[in-house]
């Protein structure tokens, strides 16, 4: 007997600030939320302009830290994610999956898992070798690649990745990315010795996403 497969939809919502994806995926928790509503599960695309934010598991942050890092340019938002401090910005291909667990696994760790594998996946397909470690996220050697911060609630999950393409690595030179002291950050474009911008590497996350979570996904229409 065939087993069918979730359905996912990929939407990009381009270059988007913060606060208005936030929006945008609290509606479409709702809509899950709300019984009567037949929402697919969903990966929202996008790129953000500059922010920090810091997620639940961070100490509360001096308001003259926080004004600090405003003064760059950069907005700065507290979130319900797991995770710490770390920054989004144009170059950076942020993916929120949002996502019934029932339609796959209600299990939290499972999906943090999944979600690496397929980051160290579309890096594969890059050619470049990437990694778990024991803090959460995907690394090259001891730079970090990709963040994964996610919340989860009733088993539907929110917030997600922040894929560094062809980011300004500056803006993470004001913070200690994640909380890790000792470690750095990396870029597809800086693996690559090219530029990588977040266009080039969706059709590729989206494929290892369509492996890994062994899911149908449409995107524009396009992919499936």
């Amino acid at each position: 007997m065939s087993v069918t497969k979730a359905a996912v939809k990929a939407v990009h919502l381009g270059r988007i600030s913060y606060h208005s994806a936030l929006k945008i995926q609290q509606q479409h928790i709702q809509q899950h939320l709300d019984s009567s509503s037949n929402i697919p599960n969903t990966l929202l695309l996008c790129e953000h302009e500059p922010v920090y934010t810091i997620g639940l598991r961070q100490a509360p942050y001096p308001p003259a830290e926080e004004q600090r890092l405003k003064a760059l340019g950069a907005d700065f938002c507290r979130t319900n994610r797991g995770g710490l401090i770390t920054f989004h910005g144009p170059g950076q291909l942020v993916c929120y999956p949002i996502l019934n667990l029932g339609c796959f696994k209600k299990s939290v760790r499972w999906y943090v898992c999944e979600l690496e594998r397929t980051v160290i996946k579309m890096c594969g397909k890059f050619g470049i070798k990437a990694s778990t470690s024991p803090d959460t996220g995907v690394w090259v050697g001891d730079n970090k690649i990709c963040a994964i911060g996610i919340h989860c609630g009733r088993y539907i999950t929110s917030h997600g990745l922040a894929l560094n393409c062809n980011t300004d690595m500056s803006w993470f030179d004001n913070i200690v990315p994640c909380g890790i002291v000792g470690k750095g950050v990396t870029s597809l474009s800086q693996e690559l010795e090219r530029d990588v911008p977040p266009d080039e590497a969706i059709p590729k996350l989206l494929e290892a996403f369509t492996e890994q979570f062994n899911c149908t996904l449409t995107y524009n229409g396009s992919l499936s």
